[in-house]
């Protein structure tokens, strides 16, 4: 299966493409494949940083989307379901891949004074992020910062900020604790802050 570049918004009403998938059509298949592949590797290139790896996860997420089609009750759109699919898919290459050592996030995170107050006090950012980069940079920008992340962080901020997956979702997709995913959470926020701090700080008048 080839994954297209690009992919074009589905329709309305997927009942009929529904019904079609289920009877094994195989032209449904190409178009669910043409529909949505593109936005299904965008999702996959935001946690796998090699195109090959993504586009590995994605063919490996519509064939598993192929295989369990009958077990879809259509409660939800067919993008929404193929979504959690690329997401699993892509953390489990991760999983599987060999590990590079990783910084501490301890070494990411703010460091505070013995009376509690901020050691470097946060600066503030402008209100306009399009007067410091282009929309498009400031995004490459945040997506580059979050992999500075470790992974377990990374990937805990990538399905709550990114994909909007809320707490208990998470928590399944990750395999922890909604009391982990909270915690991940708040130090993942404070040490990305950190690092986008250089780059978005207000200048000084």
């Amino acid at each position: 299966m080839t994954i297209p570049r690009n992919g074009a918004e589905g329709p309305d009403d997927e009942g009929p493409l529904l019904e079609r998938l289920r009877r094994g059509e195989e032209a449904a298949y190409e178009e669910l494949v043409r529909v949505h592949a593109g936005r299904m590797l965008a999702v996959a290139r935001r946690f796998l940083h090699g195109e090959e790896d993504a586009r590995d996860a994605v063919q490996d997420a519509f064939l598993a989307a192929f295989r369990s089609i009958d077990r879809f009750e259509g409660q939800a759109r067919l993008s929404t379901w193929l979504h959690r699919i690329v997401v699993n898919a892509a953390l489990m290459k991760l999983r599987t891949r060999r590990r590079k050592p990783e910084t501490s996030i301890e070494e990411l995170l703010p460091t505070y004074l013995e009376d509690g107050h901020l050691a470097s006090p946060a600066v503030e950012w402008r209100k306009a992020p399009q007067d410091v980069l282009e929309r498009a940079e400031l995004r490459q920008l945040l997506l580059e910062k979050i992999h500075e992340l470790p992974e377990a962080y990374r990937n805990v901020l990538l399905l709550r900020d990114i994909e909007e997956l809320d707490t208990e979702e998470a928590a399944g997709v990750m395999g922890i604790s909604p009391g982990a995913v909270k915690t991940r959470l708040h130090r993942a926020r404070q040490a990305l802050r950190g690092l986008l701090e250089p780059h978005l700080q207000r200048s000084a008048p």
